[in-house]
């Protein structure tokens, strides 16, 4: 009996010390959430663990797409720019419904909008890439300079504004509401967030395209002569990341109840960052929508705690830049580790 349970508690140490390696960057999340409620104990309030969902959600937009591309071994960083034409555009496409359209409707344009951007652009990245052989740091430089100049062009290099009430309902609507919160608790935009990235986490773990998606970063070569149609898996993957993008802008759209040409300025290194620490590897090959969000709630947290304890806006660019750098030597590193 005696040899069975030292037999089993190595296995138990090398699970424990696997789990520890996996979960490295959820450990940092929990750290970081206790040092700043040592720090400021408002940081655990309900009130503030609520606004923390809705400060992640546009980068959770962002960086479910970016997830897809990654892992195909590409990148894409045009996204914030994508998103932010497209809440341009929805907000001048719902400033001329009537007055009293339906919160369902508009709801409902909001996001047709948002996912013909998102499939225009997208295809033009894919296109770009697979059939033109376009390296994707400049295929989607391009798409940036594109989308951003369309910001401009159609917005008029202001902001679009005279929105009706029910254009913000979808970015900053709640629910639940009570005495203590007559404006509601649970946040539309963070119920939202949370449906996408559901369905395309399902879309990524447990289908026939998402294991696609991880053949093709892996090798694509072997992929490819293994009869998976590599081309069209990265095309599509630019644009779900497109279209994930323009849904986000929408919602930044909605939220600020107008259309901003210089929204979500610089977007796309946050979610890049929140990708990759989360485990997506930038090598391709590797990651998950699950772990990115862990990515994009360590960001959230950083940003909202510093601003509890009253630190310079600057210093919080400082610590992303630091953060984007560590998680590129993480992930070298568990890569030297593989081999």
């Amino acid at each position: 009996m005696q040899k069975v349970q030292e037999g089993q508690q190595p296995k138990f140490i090398d699970s424990l010390k696997n789990f520890s390696k996996q979960n490295i960057v959820l450990g940092v999340l929990i750290v970081l959430c206790v040092g700043f409620s040592v720090g400021n104990s408002a940081f655990l309030k309900p009130t503030n663990l609520i606004n923390l969902t809705t400060q992640m959600a546009i980068n959770a937009m962002l960086s479910i797409g970016l997830t897809y591309v990654i892992i195909t071994g590409g990148i894409d960083i045009s996204v914030g720019a994508v998103g932010a034409l497209a809440g341009v555009i929805a907000a001048l496409v719902c400033r001329e419904l009537p007055n009293g359209t339906s919160i369902a409707l508009m709801v409902v344009v909001q996001l047709t909008v948002a996912i013909v951007v998102g499939i225009i652009f997208g295809s033009f990245n894919g296109l770009m890439i697979t059939k033109f052989k376009v390296v994707p740091m400049i295929a989607t430089l391009a798409s940036l300079n594109i989308a951003r100049g369309l910001c401009y062009i159609f917005s008029g290099g202001s902001s679009v504004s005279g929105l009706t009430s029910t254009y913000s309902w979808i970015g900053a609507a709640r629910l639940i509401k009570s005495a203590n919160k007559p404006t509601g608790w649970l946040p539309v935009i963070t119920i939202v967030v949370v449906f996408f990235v559901i369905i395309m986490h399902i879309l990524l773990s447990k289908t026939v395209f998402g294991r696609h998606v991880y053949a093709t970063g892996s090798n694509i070569n072997v992929a490819h002569l293994s009869g998976v149609n590599t081309g069209k898996i990265i095309f599509l993957s630019y644009v779900i990341c497109s279209t994930m993008a323009s849904i986000g802008g929408v919602l930044n759209s909605s939220k600020l109840q107008n259309g901003q040409p210089g929204a979500c300025d610089g977007y796309e290194m946050y979610a890049i960052a929140a990708t990759v620490l989360g485990g997506t590897s930038l090598s391709g090959g590797s990651g998950s929508v699950a772990r990115a969000m862990i990515g994009c709630a360590v960001i959230a947290v950083i940003n909202n705690g510093m601003n509890l304890l009253h630190i310079n806006s600057y210093w919080q660019k400082a610590v992303i830049g630091v953060i984007i750098l560590l998680a590129v030597i993480l992930d070298m590193a568990q890569k030297k580790k593989k081999v």
